[in-house]
C-alpha cells in the first residue's frame, strides 16, 4: 500500500508521535531516547513558551496501517526577523528506510512551509537552541547523550538524495579528564580573577541557585546570541527553562563567575553526571521505575562520564581565560567523585574560540551532526 501522511490532531496522536521515535530504535545500543514527559511539554502549545512566537505542525506517515515515520515543521517568526530570512525548521524527524515514506514525510512539511511563504527549509532544529538540533553524521558507533539526537546512518542518505545540503556542522568532543590539576590552569585562573575583579560563586544547596537562575539564562542569551540559528529566549521561556532544569543540577558542576564591583553573572560552566545509560533504562519514561534510574545517575553512580552541558561567557570576557577559572572547579571534583572522561555539547565547527578550550586536554572528536538545508 501507499504511504498516507496525518496531522497529528490529538492527544493520542501526539503520543503515538512522540512513541514511534523510541520504538524505531529498540535494541540500539547508542540511542538514548529523551523523556517522554518533557518531550511532551516541547511540543505542546499550551505548555511550551516557544508557542508565543511559533507556527508548528507535526505529521505521521502510515502504511498498512502502521506507523512508519514522523516530522515536524516549525516557523519560528522571531529568528527569521532576527536572521531577516523566510525559513522553516523540520525536526522531530524519525522515518524506516524507505524511500517513499522518506519523500512523503519531507514532502509533507516542504508543502505546510511553502504555503505559509517560506522561502527554505533546514534541519534537524527545534523551537529554541535548547532543543535536539543537529542530525548525525559521524559516531554512529557512540552513545547518545541528554540533548543531542541519535539517528541512523542512513538519514544522511536520504537527505542528500532529496537535495538537501549542508548549513552548518557541530562537531563534539570526548575530553580525558587529568588525574591532577594541571598546574597551568591553576596560575592562569589566579590572574584572571586579579586581573577582571572576579570571583567563583560556590553555592551550598539548589535554593542558592534561585537568585542567579535566571541570570543564567540571560546570560546564555548575551553569550550565543550571534551563533547560528540562536534566538534570545523570553521571560516566559526562562521561566520555563528555570523550572525544569535547575532541580537537575548537580552543585559540584556549576561555576558561577561573578564580577566583583557590581555581582554581575559573567560565566557559567554546567555540568551533569552522564544519565544516558538511565535514559535507556527508563525508556523515556519517569514511571514506575525510570525515576530511580535517573535518580542513581545524578548522584554519579554507574557512569565514568561528565557531561559537559553548557559553557557561555559575556561577550565582554572571551578569549580573556574564563574557561581557566571553570575548569579550576571542575577538574578536581570530577576526580573527586570518580569521573575519567567528559564530553562536549555540540559546538559549531566554526565556533574556534570554544574549540581552543580544550587544546591543552586530551581530546577526540567523536561525533559530528548537520544542519541541512533546502530551498523550496
Amino acid at each position: 500500500m501507499s504511504v498516507i501522511i496525518n496531522k497529528v490532531r490529538t492527544k493520542d496522536d501526539l503520543k503515538k508521535f512522540i512513541q514511534f521515535g523510541i520504538d524505531l530504535y529498540e535494541g540500539n545500543e547508542y540511542f538514548v531516547p529523551p523523556l517522554i514527559y518533557d518531550e511532551r511539554a516541547t511540543l505542546n502549545w499550551s505548555k511550551n513558551p516557544a508557542f508565543d512566537h511559533c507556527d508548528a505542525n507535526y505529521f505521521l506517515a502510515y502504511r498498512d496501517d502502521k506507523i512508519v515515520g514522523r516530522i515536524g515543521v516549525i516557523i519560528n517568526h522571531k529568528a527569521n526577523e532576527k536572521w531577516n530570512e523566510r525559513n522553516a525548521r523540520f525536526g522531530f524527524v524519525d522515518f524506516i528506510d524507505d524511500s517513499e515514506v522518506v519523500d512523503a514525510l519531507f514532502g509533507a512539511a516542504e508543502s505546510w512551509a511553502r504555503s505559509r511563504g517560506m522561502d527554505k527549509i533546514h534541519g534537524p532544529l527545534g523551537f529554541t537552541d535548547l532543543d535536539h538540533e543537529g542530525m548525525l553524521v559521524e559516531g554512529f558507533d557512540q552513545i547518545g547523550t541528554l540533548s543531542t539526537i541519535y539517528n541512523y546512518p542512513y538519514y544522511v542518505n536520504h537527505m542528500e538524495r532529496m537535495g538537501y545540503i549542508k548549513d552548518q556542522d557541530w562537531v563534539e568532543f570526548l575530553i580525558t579528564i587529568p588525574k591532577e590539576m594541571p598546574e597551568r590552569f591553576l596560575r592562569a585562573s589566579e590572574i584572571v580573577k586579579k586581573r577582571f575583579g572576579l570571583d567563583v560563586k560556590h553555592l551550598e544547596s539548589k535554593k542558592d541557585v534561585l537568585p542567579y537562575a535566571r541570570d543564567i539564562f540571560k546570560l546564555i542569551n548575551r553569550a550565543y546570541k550571534d551563533l547560528y540559528g540562536y534566538v534570545e529566549l523570553t521571560d516566559r521561556q526562562i521561566d520555563y527553562y528555570v523550572d525544569m532544569y535547575i532541580p537537575m543540577l548537580r552543585l559540584e558542576f556549576l561555576t558561577l563567575v561573578i564580577r566583583q564591583e557590581d555581582n554581575k553573572l559573567v560565566g557559567v560552566g554546567i555540568g551533569l553526571p552522564s544519565i544516558a545509560k538511565a535514559l535507556q533504562k527508563a525508556r523515556g519514561r519517569f514511571v514506575p521505575t525510570g525515576w530511580y534510574h535517573l535518580y542513581k545517575a545524578l548522584k554519579g553512580k554507574d557512569t565514568n562520564v561528565l557531561d559537559l552541558l553548557m559553557v557561555a561567557v559575556d561577550p565582554e570576557y572571551q578569549g580573556k581565560g574564563l574557561n581557566a577559572l571553570m575548569f579550576n572547579e571542575f577538574i578536581p571534583a570530577a576526580n573527586r567523585l570518580g569521573f575519567e572522561y567528559a564530553e562536549s555539547n555540540p559546538e559549531l565547527e566554526i565556533n574556534s574560540k570554544v574549540h581552543s578550550m580544550w587544546n591543552s586536554l586530551e581530546t577526540k572528536q567523536h561525533k559530528r551532526r548537520r544542519a541541512f538545508i533546502k530551498n523550496l
